[in-house]
């Protein structure tokens, strides 16, 4: 397997681990953990391949995710709770940074 195949595969793996833990908030090295690469390569390698930081890609998935469970009628508290944020103030940053 060629390098290219091998750091196609290492950010497909980290993408799904992120989609899978999203709501937990995986940091930097849990993430570069999961890829088999240094936090700072991985930090690279990511924002080569997929566009964007590891950072920023955690909370586009997450805004999807508040906006689903907002239009379920859920509160601001419980939305924050179930992304895994810490109050409603880390919900509302969110929001702000990205919309």
């Amino acid at each position: 397997m060629n390098n290219q195949e091998e750091n196609f595969k290492r950010i497909a793996r980290a993408i799904a681990f992120i989609r899978q833990n999203h709501s937990a908030q995986p940091s930097l090295d849990e993430i570069a953990k999961e890829a088999g690469l240094s936090p700072a390569h991985f930090q690279r390698l990511f924002s080569e391949w997929a566009g964007t930081s590891p950072k920023k890609f955690i909370q586009h998935l997450s805004i999807q995710h508040a906006k689903s469970v907002l239009q379920e009628g859920k509160t601001l508290f419980d939305t924050s709770f179930e992304l895994g944020l810490s109050s409603t103030s880390r919900l509302h940053d969110l929001f702000v940074g990205i919309e």
